[in-house]
């Protein structure tokens, strides 16, 4: 099944759980594909039970068409969102619901055998102690540095030690039963706007916390570049880096003066005590001077970035995730940035917003993932867990 015959077959269950499109009519008008292949679609996941039909709308001059509904009992996903100082869970359902979250302390640092082993030790206890709708479908997990999707493997990332090349997600499938996917922290976020998205819709979806990562998204798709790495704004060089060495080995990106770490090493240089980006956003909560004065200066300098964006791209939105969002300083530094350097055509009706789901995009986003991948037979190996589903959208997509 090709990759746009999987997006379709998920975008399909998210139109009917978003109740924008609840017959197969409006499916296929949201979809621009053929009546006849949405129905086909269609009653493959009636026949598995993935979908429900219900009543019946009004005429439009034939047969009363029959009511599409998610059966959101069929199953759910665990979802990891893992950050450099926190792990959050949580369980998605298929109608793209979270049933429920739990956070922790957490250090990345620790390497990955840690780590991971504390993330599916948090998963199960969790999953043992929750009662939840149908079967566990699946994981996905969003990690805080870059991901070959393709390999599974962590590659080159920034304060993560001991990470880099690491098959992050072979040592995950070893501690579940259930088909296991991981991808970063920003592709995630992206992934669970894109199922809220309208048709034709382009996103830039930011990820501003200890570090700084975007993906972009396309008519309900995640763009991800010929490698895998569109969208890793972190990199980009401006002039406010200076001289400054990065973590990828080039000098000056945006990722060694806009980031939540490099904002915690400049302030702790001036002597203000800071231990994390936690620590920061609460003394620019607390109207702090100098903090709200850096936090201001970070979302000039992500702006900066993101005006050669969008003037690029021409996105409908940018929409924002991470500590750093949650600050009204930073956000209107973001917004001044842009307004200032687009071209006035390219923002007229451009939204520059944070992302709906505070501080559950991210897991929203991962179990996003899991969803996709277990809806995809080509991608992920059929189990005992997520066959029948595979089956059924294979011959559904045909």
């Amino acid at each position: 099944m090709s990759d746009s015959e999987t997006v379709g077959a998920m975008r399909l269950l998210w139109l009917i759980a978003s109740g924008r499109a609840v017959t197969r009519l409006e499916l296929a008008t949201l979809l621009r594909q053929p009546q006849s292949s949405i129905s086909v679609r269609v009653q493959a996941l009636l026949a598995a039970g993935v979908l429900t039909e219900h009543g019946e709308g009004p005429s439009r001059g034939g047969r009363r068409p029959r009511l599409l509904a998610v059966n959101s009992g069929y199953g759910h996903v665990w979802a990891a969102d893992v950050g450099s100082r926190h792990l959050r869970v949580g369980a998605m359902d298929l109608a793209g619901n979270l049933l429920c979250a739990w956070d922790r302390p957490l250090d990345i640092a620790a390497g990955p055998d840690a780590v991971l082993a504390e993330l599916a030790a948090a998963v199960h206890r969790h999953a043992g102690d929750t009662e939840l709708p149908g079967r566990w479908l699946g994981v996905g997990v969003g990690l805080p540095g870059p991901v070959d999707v393709a390999a599974g493997t962590v590659t080159l990332p920034s304060r993560m030690p001991g990470w880099r090349g690491f098959p992050a997600r072979a040592a995950l499938r070893r501690m579940f039963e259930q088909p296991v996917e991981v991808d970063n922290d920003a592709n995630v976020l992206a992934l669970g706007q894109a199922r809220g998205g309208r048709p034709g819709e382009t996103l830039v979806v930011v990820k501003a916390g200890t570090g700084v990562g975007a993906a972009l998204v396309v008519d309900g798709r995640l763009h991800r570049g010929r490698a895998g790495v569109a969208g890793d704004i972190s990199h980009v060089r401006i002039a406010a880096g200076g001289d400054r060495p990065c973590s990828c080995g080039n000098r000056g990106c945006l990722e060694t003066v806009g980031s939540g770490a490099a904002l915690v090493a400049s302030l702790r240089a001036r002597g203000i005590e800071v231990a994390n980006t936690a620590d920061v956003m609460s003394a620019a909560e607390d109207a702090h001077p100098t903090v709200t004065t850096a936090v201001r200066t970070a979302g000039l300098l992500l702006g900066e970035v993101l005006a050669t964006v969008v003037n690029f791209a021409n996105p409908d939105a940018v929409l924002l995730g991470g500590l750093l969002a949650g600050s009204e300083v930073y956000m209107a530094a973001v917004r001044g940035a842009l307004y200032e350097r687009c071209l006035p055509l390219a923002t007229r009706e451009l939204r520059i917003e944070r992302v709906p789901a505070g501080a559950d995009a991210g897991l929203i986003g991962a179990g996003t993932w899991a969803l996709e991948r277990v809806f995809d037979p080509v991608a992920s190996a059929p189990s005992a867990a997520s066959g029948r589903v595979v089956d059924i959208t294979s011959r559904a997509a045909r």
